[in-house]
């Protein structure tokens, strides 16, 4: 296996970042994941873009995104492999320890693992912790996931492979790593990114090939959706069988299942859309 680290392919077992990077030290950085299949990324652009947007975010100098892109060509040249998780992880680089950021360049890693398709439904659960929508991280793809891990160990205990966050004004936010969809009386909804949800990729192709509308739900409409999905760059369009104790029968039903066969086509017909 090789990686890009800061300007060139090495080998897996010598790839090295300092133990003063601060994205090692207090979690400044950013990162995608991209969808590969055979050796071809999926909505490059949009998520050069979204690095770009996040990096901004956080005070970072812009990527050099010719750099990311020969990267990612080179490492995924190096790695064949049908089904593979892409990511590129940007940070502040070599600083002091502490908040503030040093003078040095920023690391830029590319790496690739082999992947399988997801199931088409799985379960999820609902945590009592929430997301901050005023938070100076608010829509920002960064590398500060400890959050995340804690809840998706609360999901696989209870059988499930996601947990969903309510905001602090009670309002359905996200997954830990999916945004999610939910049909209520037969109109297909979702969170806008006001409510401090990441703006997926996923999320927005999804929105814009079924016309999905933005609207804040209250957390309780897990509770009464006829239907709830969840969209990410892995999972594409997943549907949800399970919330917590309660069935929805018959997922993926017919809005989900349209919503898994458009996407499906449209994805299939542009590879950077």
């Amino acid at each position: 296996m090789k990686l890009w680290v800061n300007g060139a392919l090495v080998d897996a077992d010598a790839a090295r970042v300092s133990v003063l990077d601060h994205g090692m030290t207090v979690g400044d950085g950013v990162f995608e994941t991209m969808r590969a299949t055979d050796g071809k990324a999926f909505a490059v652009t949009r998520h050069l873009n979204r690095l770009t947007a996040s990096a901004r975010g956080l005070g970072l100098p812009d990527p050099d995104l010719d750099e990311v892109r020969r990267a990612c060509a080179a490492v995924l040249d190096a790695n064949p492999m049908p089904l593979g998780r892409l990511r590129i992880t940007y940070t502040g680089g070599i600083s002091p320890l502490g908040s503030d950021r040093g003078d040095a360049a920023p690391t830029l890693i590319v790496a690739l693992g082999e992947t399988a398709r997801r199931p088409d439904a799985t379960a999820v659960v609902t945590v009592p912790w929430t997301r901050n929508e005023r938070s100076a991280l608010a829509g920002l793809k960064t590398t500060s996931y400890a959050e995340n891990v804690v809840a998706l160990a609360r999901a696989r205990e209870h059988g499930a492979s996601e947990a969903l966050f309510a905001n602090t004004v009670g309002q359905l936010c996200e997954g830990t790593g999916s945004n999610v969809f939910v049909v209520l009386d037969g109109q297909l909804l979702t969170p806008p990114v006001a409510s401090g949800c990441l703006a997926g990729i996923t999320r927005a192709l999804a929105v814009e090939w079924t016309g999905a509308q933005e609207a804040d739900l209250p957390f309780d409409v897990l509770e009464r959706a006829e239907e709830i999905f969840l969209t990410s760059t892995l999972r594409d369009v997943q549907a949800v069988r399970r919330v917590d104790g309660r069935e929805l029968p018959g997922a993926p039903g017919p809005v989900t299942a349209k919503a898994m066969r458009v996407f499906d086509e449209r994805a299939g017909d542009d590879l950077d859309p």
